[in-house]
């Protein structure tokens, strides 16, 4: 288990430093916000189906924590979220995720972005985002659709449909505009360019 926590936390680190080493590890904590938020968000979820031995220590410890930095830098994201590996927020401030969305693997928020479930309606529910999504500041992502990987989101787009695979959304409401996708966009994508 700490293995597999040591694994998502260099495919994090990966991403804001182009290295995944104990140094970096340093160096990503003390230099970004959004890193240092994703740290203990991983740390608490490690923790969690420990709270009933001595890892309460480490739970509590890591809560306190990851509640600070909730208010510091303005993230509201659930360690209930399914996130995958190399999660990347931007910028600080304003980021809310439910905690029944999906994210996949290497996904970029910009700051703003909100990922929400709806309570009603024909989409109840929340969003499940795929790999390597790249999503512009303000966006706002909502109710039970899926946007495929590789997909770009643009900065101010409300998104209320489902998005097919390198689909690209601009606008608010949100239109599919074309198919390019988010390559040239998300980049330091860990386990490409390393040996995961």
């Amino acid at each position: 288990m700490a293995l597999k926590l040591w694994n998502v936390l260099c495919a994090d680190m990966y991403r804001y430093r182009g290295k995944a080493s104990a140094r970096d590890l340093v160096a990503a904590y003390l230099h970004e916000p959004g890193f240092r938020f994703t740290y203990y968000l991983r740390k608490v979820k490690f923790y969690s189906p420990r709270k009933k031995s001595l890892g309460i220590f480490g739970y509590v410890y890591n809560r306190i924590m990851l509640h600070h930095y909730r208010m510091r830098y303005g993230f509201d994201i659930s360690p209930a979220t399914s996130i995958g590996h190399g999660l990347y927020i931007g910028h600080f401030g304003g980021v809310v995720i439910s905690p029944y969305a999906t994210l996949g693997s290497n996904v970029n928020i910009a700051q703003g972005v909100t990922i929400g479930s709806t309570s009603s309606g024909p989409r109840q529910g929340a969003p499940t985002i795929g790999d390597k999504v790249w999503i512009g500041a303000n966006a706002v992502i909502v109710g039970k659709i899926t946007i495929g990987s590789g997909a770009l989101i643009g900065p101010g787009a409300y998104v209320y449909f489902d998005v097919p695979v390198n689909g690209v959304v601009l606008g608010n409401p949100g239109i599919i505009v074309g198919h390019s996708g988010s390559e040239r966009y998300v980049n330091r994508v860990f386990g490409e360019d390393t040996q995961s």
